[in-house]
Formats: C-alpha cells, structure tokens, sequence
C-alpha cells in the first residue's frame, strides 16, 4: 500500500491531510500525519485566550477527535531525522526509536520565533506561537496582577499584526492598570499590512494608550530591564515583563534535512508544483518552504499561505499517484487580513483595498475563522457555543 506522510499538523499539513482523505482514490493510500503535540492550533485565534474571550478546547482541538471517522492515522512523536535515500522517517514514540517509510512525504514543520537575536531574550522574554507560551503568559499576568504593583509594565518587541494584536489584548486585559509599550524597528507599525489595517491600528493604540517606539531596536533584555537602541542613543527601562514577537526561524529538524535550501534563512526550496527541488517524491509548504508561485511572486509565510497550499498540495500527491496528466502549479491568492484589536475592535482589509472596522468587522473576522476551523463537526461545536455564550451570560446577570 501507497504510504503518504505528513510531518507537522499545523495549517498545512492537517488540511492536507484532511483534503488527502477527501480525494476519489481508486486505491485508498495509508495516510500517517506527525506532529509532536497532540493537537491542533488555530493560531489566528490564539489572542482570545489572553482575555478569556474564548477557551482552549475551541483553539486547540485534539487530533484524535478532528481524524475520529477518517482514515487518516495520527501518530505523536518527535521526529529526529529523515533518510532521504532510504525514504524513512526516524522518530521518537513514548520515548522509544521508531522509524516509517514513505512514499510521499511532506514537510510542514511550522517555524519557530527566534529568541537567539539580543542577549537575554532567550532567559528573560516570552514568545506567543503555542499553548505553552499562553500559559507562561498567563501565570505571569496572574501573578503581576495579584502584585501590589500600581502599574504594570509590558514590553512588547514587534509590531507587526501578531504584536499589535497582542499589545491591544494585553492592554484590554489590565485596564488602567496596564503600561503597555510597542516597539519597532521600522519608521510605520504594520509595515507588511493594508492601509486600512494599518489606520485601524493606529487608532485602536491611541485609545488604549499603548505607547509605541518606532525606529528602536531593543539591544538587550533583563529579569526587570530592557535596554532600547534609537537613532539619537539608548536609553534603559524598567519593565515588569517582556513579549518577544519578532524573528521567524526554522527549525533544527529543517536545517538537518539533506535538501536545496536558502542559505540565508535555511528555508527549502520548491517548485511551484510544491515539490522540493530535484526531488519530486518530497513536498514542502507552509514556514519551511521557500516557494514562488506560478506568477513568480514569493509568497509569504502565513496561515492564510498554507492552508491554501495545502489544497495544491493534496491534489498533486493525488495526481502523482494515480493520474497522467501534470501537476498544478501553486497560485497564492491574498485574500486579505483580519486583525483583532481588542476585545471590542477589528479590522479587516478584503482583497487589500476594502477596509472595515468595527462591530462588522468582528462579525465578518470569527465567521471567516469558523469556515476555516479544520471539520465540520468542531464548526458546530464552535459555533453553537459562540451563539449560546451571549445568550447564558444574560441569563447569568437576570
């Protein structure tokens, strides 16, 4: 029997997967998905658990329920290495070797943030891309908020979309208490986002008072200190905690792998068909793929990316395996950005021209996230309890 792999279950290789198992196959392959945790991210919506606006079961559903009735076998385990000749797997299972061949294979190791730029950072800053920094976060929040403490100092070290949303929950969080302060290397906040978004942003940090540092780098972090380099000098201050948002990197296993890669950022090279270069058995999307388009236009490393990835990449294994004619070339469609900016505010930018904000905006962002949750099951789950929350907390006031 055909064996596909897919290694990592983030956007694109659970939705991979997922489409795999849709497809008519006249031989049904074994489809194995890897991913060291046991279940799913939704990563867009991962700044709701910073507010409590939502909970985890609704972000992070369990593989096993999400593959429950497909063919799809989930396997949890730390992959150490891929023999590319031999085509196996080398992995850990409960702490025990293992190791599984393939026939196809797909790479998509989501990226890590890195933490290596400053000195300190690693020690003292905390990321935001897994359930394990949420709760770092949190039991930190919990305990400044418990604290004595008048004021309450946050740092946050990029503001791109993730950092910029962060700030805007963060502050939501804390109220008066909270001293929240933005920093960027660039002249603009959102140097990578619509106009629009950009706008909505800006107003959304006013309002909370979150202050913003452009054109600064931070050029050290410690325990209760952060030292900030601008145009004109550096200055130190105190801070009671410190939010690392900038810097993607790949991963170790990535770097490992004996395949064409960019020297620079260690990403894999791959056709537009999504097949890394000259090995037309092994696919790579999402974080680790450094891939052009069938227009040529390097695409970026998000969510959005991969999942539409994920499409192309289901339907050419598929083609691979049991049809004649050519593979599809990969075509990125931007579809837009959604962002939230607090618990009452979002913004979205549709297509990169239209913009809303707002109470719609909300709407339009969660109703576009609950489409994109990976089963219908767990949208019907989800949604009956987004519908039914603001139900039983009225109930609960009467």
């Amino acid at each position: 029997m055909t064996r596909i792999c897919i290694l990592g279950g983030g956007f694109g290789g659970l939705y991979t997967a997922l489409e795999l198992a849709r497809l008519p196959w006249t031989e049904q392959p074994e489809i194995v998905l890897i991913d060291r945790s046991d279940r799913f991210l939704f990563t867009p919506l991962l700044y709701e658990l910073v507010t409590g606006e939502l909970q985890t079961w609704e972000i992070a559903p369990p593989f096993l329920e999400l593959l429950a009735g497909t063919n799809i076998q989930f396997l949890q385990g730390n992959v150490t290495g891929v023999d590319i000749a031999t085509r196996c797997i080398h992995l850990t299972v409960s702490d025990s070797p293992a190791s599984l061949n393939f026939d196809r294979l797909v790479l998509s190791i989501g990226g890590e943030t890195s933490m290596n730029l400053v000195p300190g950072a690693a020690e003292y800053a905390i990321p935001f891309r897994t359930l394990a920094d949420v709760a770092r976060l949190e039991s930190k929040l919990q305990q400044l908020e418990k604290s004595d403490r008048e004021k309450i100092r946050v740092a946050i070290a990029g503001a791109g979309a993730s950092g910029v949303e962060l700030a805007c929950k963060i502050a939501d969080r804390l109220k008066s208490r909270g001293r929240v302060r933005l920093i960027e290397r660039d002249s603009v906040i959102l140097a990578n986002s619509p106009p629009a978004n950009r706008v909505a942003a800006e107003r959304a940090l006013i309002t909370r008072g979150i202050w913003t540092d452009l054109s600064t780098s931070v050029s050290q972090v410690m325990e209760s200190e952060i030292t900030l380099d601008y145009s004109s000098g550096s200055d130190t201050l105190p801070v009671d905690m410190m939010m690392w948002m900038v810097g993607n990197s790949i991963s170790k296993l990535a770097h490992s792998l004996d395949l064409p890669h960019n020297q620079r950022n260690g990403r894999v090279i791959v056709e537009s068909t999504l097949q890394v270069k000259g090995y037309p058995e092994i696919y790579a999307i999402g974080d680790i793929a450094e891939c052009y388009d069938a227009d040529g236009v390097l695409v970026p490393a998000t969510a959005q990316v991969a999942y539409q990835q994920s499409q192309y990449c289901a339907r050419n294994i598929w083609i691979s395996l049991t049809q004649s004619y050519p593979l599809v070339p990969f075509r990125y469609l931007a579809l837009g950005e959604f962002m939230s900016l607090g618990t009452d505010n979002a913004s979205l930018a549709f297509l990169n021209k239209f913009g809303l904000e707002g109470l719609p905006a909300i709407f339009f962002r969660r109703f576009a996230y609950l489409l994109r949750m990976p089963t219908f099951q767990h949208q019907l789950k989800v949604g009956f309890n987004w519908l039914s929350r603001p139900v039983l907390e009225l109930v609960k006031k009467q």
